[in-house]
C-alpha cells in the first residue's frame, strides 16, 4: 500500500530493512536474488531520494530507571508559533515536535531522566514560552503499542 510508488525490488529491500536495518547488502541480495553491489546502489538511491531517512537504535526510556516520558499539547497565539517551536527544538529533553491541526497547536514529546528534570522543563521552559494560551501534559505510564516508521 505505502510502497506502491517503488518497483518490486525496492519494495523487497525496504521490507527487509524494516524487519532488520542491520541486514547486510549480501544477505538482502541473497534473499531477493540480486548482487550485493546492486542492493547497495538501490539502498543509496533510496537514501538520496529521502525514502530511507536514517538507521537508528531506539531506546525505551521506561526501561531506564527513573526516566519519565511526557506528551504536551501546546496552543499558542499564531504569531508566536514559530518562535515557540524553535525554543522547544533547542531543548535536549524535547525529543519530538509536531505541528498538528487545531488552534496553532504543537504536539511535543519529552523524555526526562527524572521527575525533577521534567519539573524543571515545565517551570523553566514550557511555562515561559511566548504566547502560550493553553498547555496540557500527559505522563506516559506504559506502552501498549508503538510502531516505528512505516506500517506495512
Amino acid at each position: 500500500m505505502f510502497l506502491d510508488g517503488l518497483d518490486e525490488l525496492d519494495q523487497k529491500i525496504v521490507r527487509l530493512l524494516i524487519q532488520n536495518a542491520r541486514m547486510s547488502y549480501s544477505e538482502i541480495g541473497q534473499q531477493i536474488g540480486i548482487s550485493r553491489v546492486a542492493v547497495k546502489m538501490r539502498v543509496q538511491a533510496l537514501e538520496q531520494k529521502g525514502i530511507i531517512e536514517e538507521y537508528t537504535t531506539i531506546i525505551n526510556p521506561q526501561k531506564i530507571s527513573g526516566a519519565i516520558s511526557c506528551y504536551f499539547e501546546i496552543e499558542t497565539k499564531p504569531e508566536n508559533l514559530a518562535e515557540t517551536a524553535e525554543l522547544l527544538r533547542k531543548n535536549d529533553i524535547i525529543t519530538q515536535i509536531y505541528r498538528v491541526t487545531g488552534k496553532s497547536r504543537l504536539h511535543v514529546h519529552a523524555v526526562a531522566s527524572s521527575g525533577e528534570e521534567m519539573e524543571n522543563l515545565l517551570y523553566h521552559t514550557i511555562d515561559k514560552l511566548p504566547g502560550v494560551l493553553e498547555c496540557t501534559s500527559h505522563i506516559i505510564l506504559s506502552r501498549i503499542k508503538d510502531i516505528k516508521g512505516l506500517r506495512l
